[in-house]
């Protein structure tokens, strides 16, 4: 799970995100087995919609190996009264958008995918600390010193 200074970080993006692009309605970042991180989606079921952005990743992944384009980046969908975009974030992260069908689609991948970029450092950074086992502390080191008339041990 991301620690709780972190889930700042990435909700404070999406706010920031949601400020420069006033047709979005809605920003989402899940992990990609379909859990929040963080949202802005007044509205909206965030939980229903990052599982079924899981869900859509699962797909999207399948197709981009089955036709040989390599890892998934992004994947646009357009309903009638709009658009929802999903784009990686990191190596166990996802954001996705909700958009107004007047968006320029551009500029919502460019901001997009630069949210992304930053989210998915955020989220990974806090994910590789949490993986990193604690050392355990080393218990203290004999400092004897040989007594006379013995030679020190040999590695």
């Amino acid at each position: 799970m991301v620690p709780e200074a972190e889930l700042k970080d990435v909700l404070d993006e999406l706010q920031r995100l949601r400020a420069r692009v006033p047709l979005l309605t809605g920003a989402l970042a899940a992990s990609t087995d379909g859990l929040i991180v963080a949202q802005d989606t007044p509205g909206i079921e965030a939980e229903g919609v990052a599982a079924l952005t899981a869900a859509a990743l699962g797909v999207s992944i399948r197709m981009t190996d089955a036709t040989g384009r390599g890892g998934f980046r992004e994947l646009l969908i357009r309903g009638e009264n709009g658009y929802i975009a999903t784009y990686a974030a990191g190596a166990s992260a996802v954001l996705t958008l909700l958009a107004e069908d007047r968006i320029n689609v551009g500029r919502l991948h460019l901001e997009g995918r630069r949210a992304g970029a930053r989210i998915g450092e955020v989220v990974d950074a806090a994910q590789d600390r949490v993986d990193r086992p604690v050392p355990s502390p080393r218990p203290p080191q004999s400092r004897a010193l040989p007594r006379r008339g013995t030679a020190p041990d040999s590695p």
